[in-house]
């Protein structure tokens, strides 16, 4: 097996500067796993005083082991993900897998399509022990997994025939464009893709969700005429509120709406509806509305779009340039056809975690503001805050969650603020 650049006895700048960084990333992570579980250690003889109320200390017990069990096996995770991807950039297999793979099935748009989609179907199996491990061994031993072999198979040959039918042909659309539009391709390209993502949103609720899990009608009683009310004083339009089989798969509790307009999906978790108490219920479910009427969901699918954006604008500028392709042993040749952009395409998305990891605490800061806003609009709606409160810390309590995070591992980490910090919010404000 040869690369491209072989010949060289030295990496390029760029392909240094590539490796800097991605031991930059795991080196960080590493530290601060381990920074967060020396936090964890040494607060884990005693519930903390905020904590005494809510949690017993067999409880908080198990929620401090399984913090630190699901760290140690990150890191492991975390090591192994990083020496794959250090030795598919740099070893020279992928530009002797893209010369073999056009040698012998072409370089048509279909073709390159079905490169990218073999590559990336190869690239996920090794981490499918890890997947494995994770399910039936560490969530197993904290008594939250209720998969079956059978429903963890099925829900993968399921993902794999949706890629098929949806990725595959977007793929092809997309280098097709290339074709069509010459250099502007990437604006015709992203546009495709934000389409596509709409349609998404709009057919998910009804036809691919169902795939993977059964939603029945919340069954009439008292939680559904409270939370039909929620929804009629609240001005939020849904036609039905369904209850999720949460615990086909783990015993972890959500809920949430998706979708738009007659498609809008609100569901409950069944493992929730039997965790909290109506008013309990009523407030999560408030906080969701809070989360639509505050408009979150489309700043966030405008960031979204702006990202797409961004994402191919850069694919388009790498794929100009010489140095890019040989700092990981391809050659690019002249013009803009579907062949000379695929290696850019690859190559971008195996690096765009290297480079979303440095400003995740950027994000995530606009995604707490987010979830403060809809824990205030949920406290003004159900007129007080203590329902809001007592289901967080259910949730927290049920969940085994990590209730004493180092504030810097919370930061690179945590979308969502933690519960004191949840807790002190929500008693400000009333």
């Amino acid at each position: 097996m040869t690369g491209g650049a072989e010949a060289q006895s030295f990496m390029p700048p760029f392909a240094v500067i590539a490796l800097i960084l991605i031991l930059a990333r795991a080196t960080t992570e590493l530290w601060l796993s381990r920074l967060n579980q020396r936090h964890v250690r040494a607060r884990a003889n005693e519930v903390p005083a905020a904590f005494r109320r809510m949690i017993d200390e067999a409880t908080y017990r198990r929620s401090v082991d399984y913090t630190l069990a699901k760290s140690c096996f990150r890191d492991v995770a975390g090591v192994f993900d990083t020496v794959m991807l250090i030795a598919v950039l740099f070893s020279g297999v992928l530009p002797w897998a893209f010369r073999r793979f056009s040698a012998n099935f072409g370089t048509s748009v279909w073709a390159m399509a079905g490169f990218l989609f073999v590559t990336g179907i190869a690239l996920s199996i090794p981490a499918l022990p890890f997947a494995w491990y994770a399910q039936f061994k560490l969530e197993e031993r904290f008594g939250f997994n209720t998969t079956s072999i059978k429903t963890w198979i099925l829900d993968r040959m399921k993902g794999f025939l949706l890629a098929v039918l949806l990725g595959y042909p977007l793929l092809a659309l997309v280098l097709k464009l290339i074709e069509w539009t010459g250099s502007n391709w990437w604006l015709w390209a992203a546009a495709i893709v934000i389409a596509f993502q709409l349609l998404l949103l709009l057919i998910a609720p009804a036809i691919i969700m169902p795939l993977f899990n059964k939603f029945t009608p919340l069954p009439e009683g008292t939680l559904r005429e409270r939370l039909f009310a929620l929804a009629q004083r609240t001005d939020f339009p849904t036609r039905s509120i369904d209850v999720m089989d949460g615990s086909k798969r783990s015993r972890h509790s959500n809920a949430f709406f998706t979708g738009f307009g007659r498609f809008r999906k609100i569901a409950l978790f069944d493992t929730l509806i039997a965790q909290l108490t109506e008013p309990e219920l009523e407030s999560v479910l408030a906080h969701e509305i809070g989360h639509y009427k505050k408009r979150h969901i489309l700043k966030l699918l405008g960031a979204s779009i702006a990202g797409v954006l961004l994402a191919f604008a850069a694919i388009a500028w790498l794929a100009r340039q010489q140095w890019f392709y040989r700092a990981f042993g391809f050659e690019r040749q002249t013009g803009f056809a579907a062949a000379n952009v695929v290696p850019a395409m690859l190559l971008f998305v195996l690096l765009g975690g290297t480079i979303s990891f440095w400003v995740s605490p950027f994000i995530h800061i606009w995604s707490r503001r987010f979830e403060y806003e809809a824990d205030a609009f949920a406290r003004l709606t159900m007129g007080e805050a203590q329902s809001l409160i007592q289901a967080l810390r259910k949730l927290s309590e049920k969940n085994l969650s990590n209730l004493i995070p180092h504030p810097l591992y919370s930061s690179f980490y945590y979308s969502h603020p933690t519960l004191l910090e949840r807790e002190r919010a929500l008693r400000i404000t009333v």
